[in-house]
């Protein structure tokens, strides 16, 4: 069953399943708008019927405008489409002007002088007449509560309106239509050409799709009719997840990007779910709201997952330097929905016109200038960094080319002159020397690739840990050069640190695929203090701070923690598409 719904997440977050999901919900949207525009009319959710000589409500849909204005089963109509039906008995006022009064000047309201008429009187209407207005779209009407039609007295028989101008309030939503549209076609070129950064191109269409929906089936609701209420709901719930589904894709962490998903699909299905409940099942309390807050955190929540919190909350080393601007823009798009959707309603498109003026001026202002001295800082790490590699290959250069070709000679000189013990001692020398030109530069790295280095590297470390170390390797496609060496670094850290402060056993894995390469060390020790990672700077623990930089240099995670059963955890993991994929 895991596997199942392993296999079915895989393709439900794949990119083509997005974009295809995104481009159908966006050219539904727009033919069901357009065609609700053309031929649309407005429904009351009121249906009527002739009960004897009156006309009654039969039904009312529970979520029409029917509904909010009062109307109830059973009521009396008096008016009908602006034919009156009941002359409902009225008080008669004098027609005469009111006196003031001599003593204080004030004018005195005269009270009703008769009634009339005395008894309701039921408008004789021909059939053909009667069968021509109940047949039409109920736009206009006035009703009273047929049990006190005939026993209340005038002024207090409780009428309920109903008007509206039909097919002009459908077609008086053109205007958001259009911004839909506009919408659809502005976010998308803006984010497709790279301006808001290249990191967001594949977001495009997505994004627009999610921010356009709401606007673009706006005439589906102005219609007040239950099926296409539904459809406008399903529609919204829809658009909203290409978008948390890319969004969900860029959660490095695996369980943690299941989780999410999971999250998100719920939300929407829970947005589509209320949308047909609402329109016609039952009634629901703050069913606006409802709606709103469903659809909206469908990619809210990837989008703050995505930014880093749960990265932060699982344990897993943050990178905020290099991933500042990545994160506010993961967050900022997962929210830009929730506020496309609260300005569906009047004032219709000044929530969200504010919201992209609020993202400009803070793009312009602060995220930007900050992003830019985070990656000069970074630039300026990757250059020590660079150097140091560099400072090694030369050190080891030297070693292999001077003072290991001058060991060679004096060994061959030892055993020439029959001094064995010289001659092994030379030999031991020479041996360490070649061990630390292994440790500076391994040619395996380069020639091979991770995974024999590793095996050289586990069988040097097995010597000293006094126990078993064991490595499970998956080899696939090599990642680049830059990101190969960062994970051997990491794991001849790791290792370092567990025969210093662990004990065997000592298991190592190592994978990669297409899709990125994974790997983790863990040993059977007391563990790693639980708040190690995030102080590593300040406590001097430059073991654990150098693969941070190794980890940060190539935009991978590095989680670092305490199993709760003792030992300590180390993992990398690097996905194709991040930072540090050029070779």
């Amino acid at each position: 069953m895991d596997r199942d719904v392993a296999h079915w997440l895989d393709v439900a977050t794949a990119r083509p399943f997005r974009e295809r999901l995104a481009t159908i919900v966006a050219l539904a949207a727009i033919v069901a708008g357009l065609l609700t525009i053309s031929v649309g009319r407005f429904d009351s959710g009121v249906r009527l019927m002739t009960l004897g000589d009156r006309v009654v409500v039969a039904d009312v849909q529970p979520r029409s405008i029917a509904a909010q204005n009062g109307l109830r089963v059973g009521m009396v109509l008096t008016s009908l489409q602006g034919v009156t039906l009941v002359r409902l008995p009225q008080f008669i006022y004098p027609s005469a002007e009111p006196t003031p009064d001599p003593a204080t000047g004030e004018l005195t309201a005269p009270g009703p002088i008769g009634i009339d008429p005395p008894q309701p009187i039921i408008t004789a209407l021909d059939p053909a007449m009667m069968a021509d207005l109940l047949a039409r779209p109920t736009l206009e009407l006035e009703a009273v509560d047929g049990a006190v039609i005939d026993a209340s007295q005038p002024d207090s028989y409780g009428i309920v309106s109903l008007y509206d101008n039909g097919l002009d309030g459908v077609r008086m939503t053109l205007p958001i239509y259009v911004l839909g549209i506009v919408l659809l076609a502005l976010v998308g070129w803006w984010l497709a050409s790279g301006r808001a950064g290249d990191n967001l191109r594949a977001l495009a269409g997505p994004m627009a799709v999610a921010v356009s929906v709401p606007f673009l089936v706006r005439p589906l609701d102005a219609t007040w009719s239950a099926s296409l209420f539904v459809l406008s709901g399903v529609l919204i719930a829809l658009g909203v997840i290409p978008l948390a589904l890319t969004l969900a894709d860029r959660v490095d962490d695996h369980d943690d990007r299941r989780l999410v998903t999971f999250a998100a699909l719920g939300c929407a299905l829970g947005a589509a779910v209320v949308a047909v409940i609402a329109s016609g099942i039952a009634p629901l309390v703050r069913e606006g709201f409802t709606r709103w807050a469903l659809a909206g955190a469908a990619p809210l929540i990837p989008g703050l997952a995505a930014a880093g919190p749960i990265a932060r909350v699982s344990g897993i080393v943050a990178t905020p330097s290099r991933r500042l601007l990545e994160s506010t823009e993961y967050a900022v798009l997962g929210a830009t929905p929730a506020v496309a959707l609260a300005s569906d309603g009047a004032p219709f498109p000044f929530p969200l016109a504010l919201w992209f003026l609020l993202i400009l001026a803070a793009g312009r202002f602060t995220v930007r200038p900050l992003a830019r001295l985070a990656t000069r800082a970074v630039l300026q790490r990757d250059l020590v960094v660079a150097a140091t590699e560099a400072e090694r290959a030369r050190v080891a250069a030297d070693i292999h080319d001077d003072a290991l070709q001058e060991l060679t000679l004096l060994v061959h000189r030892l055993d020439a002159a029959g001094d064995t013990q010289g001659a092994e001692l030379a030999r031991t020398v020479s041996d360490r020397l070649r061990a630390i030109c292994g440790d500076l530069r391994l040619p395996i790295l380069d020639d091979l690739g991770v995974g024999p280095a590793l095996d050289w590297l586990v069988l040097r470390i097995e010597r000293l840990a006094g126990g078993e170390v064991r490595l499970e390797r998956s080899d696939g496609a090599r990642p680049p050069a830059n990101v190969e060496l960062a994970f051997f670094r990491v794991a001849q850290e790791a290792l370092a640190n567990a025969v210093k402060h662990g004990r065997p056993p000592i298991l190592v894995r190592y994978a990669t695929t297409p899709a990125g390469a994974s790997l983790s060390i863990d040993d059977a020790g007391t563990g790693i203090e639980p708040d190690a990672g995030a102080g590593a700077e300040r406590a001097g623990h430059f073991g654990i701070l150098n693969m941070q930089q190794r980890a940060e240099a190539i935009g991978a995670i590095l989680d670092v923690r305490r199993w709760p059963s003792g030992g300590t955890h180390v993992a990398l993991e690097w996905r194709s598409g991040q930072l540090g994929t050029a070779r």
